[in-house]
């Protein structure tokens, strides 16, 4: 009898093991979800370019491998369609977005893939600024500083509003001995224009025919305090207006951070006599505003992070930057 008992006990202590084996295993499995993450606001928006990013909150316990932003015209973007990659692991994370069309209408979200699939945050809807263009074709990308709308690039007209040429002058005595308007381009070789504009002395900058499209104007010396005010003043504003990198700046190129979205470029100037100086490593602009003999102009160097505010000979060759009125 008690054989009997103990044989037909067994199956059923087999069968307990068996569910509790089962039930462990469930425990320990993995929950397979894609990560969980937000969209940032969108920053930074020229006519070209922009600034997101994203927070992973919970990457799900898949170590996350890729992540970034996606974005489209459509208002649902996913890893198909653009995007960028911006590191790996949860956290948070800035993406930088290039190649926009000025003037247009954008969707963005943040995604994160691990092993378990592409998580993505919520979609955030944006409009790239316009774009200018002067009387000659050139077209300038724009950017937001605050209250101003800035170009992003240096000037490159060679006429004025109304369509009359400004002179370019390539011999250095006659440039040191100019008193109406005219332009250059640094080392006389116009394939620097390209990427630095062109040069202007200051008399074109003050001709009522204006060198700024309609709608623009040479920017006075109030409105470039206003610009580096900004970015907590003169002191330290340069880091904050300076494309990064050494594509055109010299090393080291201190601070530069263009968080702005201005991307100042050394474009050097030319002297009262006609000499070409200092491309590579300074960039300077004229202001609107006269300061006696003189004539109020910013500049910036690839060895601090400052702009400063000088006073210069009308007979100076430099950049222009235009400002919306």
């Amino acid at each position: 009898m008690n054989k009997f008992i103990k044989i037909q006990m067994y199956p059923l202590i087999l069968t307990g093991l068996v569910v509790i084996l089962i039930n462990s295993c469930k425990k320990d499995d993995h929950n397979s979800q894609a990560p969980e993450l937000t969209t940032n606001i969108v920053s930074n928006i020229t006519s070209i370019s922009a600034i997101c990013g994203g927070v992973i909150s919970d990457d799900e316990g898949a170590t996350v491998t890729v992540r970034g932003v996606c974005w489209s015209t459509g208002i649902t973007p996913t890893i198909a369609d653009s995007k960028t990659t911006d590191g790996t692991g949860a956290g948070s994370f800035t993406s930088n977005i290039t190649g926009l069309s000025g003037n247009t209408t954008y969707y963005v979200r943040a995604y994160a893939t691990s092993s378990d699939g592409t998580g993505y945050g919520s979609a955030m809807a944006f409009t790239t600024n316009p774009v200018v263009t002067d009387v000659d074709g050139n077209v300038y990308n724009t950017v937001i500083i605050g209250t101003q709308l800035w170009m992003v690039e240096n000037l490159k007209v060679t006429h004025f509003r109304n369509g009359d040429a400004i002179p370019n002058v390539t011999d250095a005595t006659t440039w040191s001995n100019l008193t109406t308007g005219a332009y250059c381009d640094y080392a006389n070789t116009p394939a620097n224009s390209n990427d630095y504009g062109k040069i202007y002395n200051f008399y074109a900058v003050s001709d009522s025919r204006n060198i700024c499209p309609t709608g623009w104007h040479v920017p006075s010396d109030a409105e470039w305090s206003v610009l580096t005010n900004y970015y907590s003043g003169e002191s330290i504003a340069g880091a904050s207006l300076k494309e990064t990198g050494y594509s055109h700046w010299q090393t080291p190129n201190i601070g530069a951070t263009n968080v702005s979205g201005f991307t100042a470029l050394p474009g050097g100037y030319c002297d009262y006599s006609g000499n070409f100086q200092n491309i590579g490593t300074d960039g300077y602009w004229w202001t609107s505003t006269e300061n006696g003999d003189y004539d109020w102009d910013r500049s910036i160097d690839y060895n601090s992070i400052g702009v400063t505010r000088g006073s210069d000979y009308s007979k100076l060759g430099f950049s222009v930057r235009c400002l919306k009125d």
